[in-house]
């Protein structure tokens, strides 16, 4: 199986090398205001996948920030009158039986 993971990874990287030779003429980038830029297609489009790839990743930052803020524990509030750091009486017993007898 591990052939043909690897024939099929060969096969992608020489049609994407294919599809660069192919590619090498120049094109023109215009921008506002009068500006433009040449460059060889290759570049063009691989900078517009790097672009889109960064976006993406841009575009789900939030979304990851939230989901790790909500699956982070948090502390257990403190009844009043206990001083922090210390555990109320009566509650110094572990919650789960300990692990292979010990």
């Amino acid at each position: 199986m591990r052939i043909f993971v690897w024939l099929f990874r060969a096969f992608v990287f020489f049609a994407l090398f294919a599809f660069a030779l192919n590619n090498q003429h120049d094109s023109t980038v215009h921008w506002f205001f009068g500006h433009q830029w040449q460059a060889p297609m290759v570049f063009v489009v691989l900078i517009a996948f790097a672009l889109g790839c960064a976006f993406g990743v841009l575009a789900m930052v939030p979304n990851w920030w939230r989901q790790r803020q909500a699956t982070r524990p948090h502390p257990e509030p403190v009844p009043p009158g206990v001083p922090p750091g210390r555990p109320p009486v009566g509650d110094s017993l572990p919650l789960q039986p300990p692990r292979d007898g010990l």
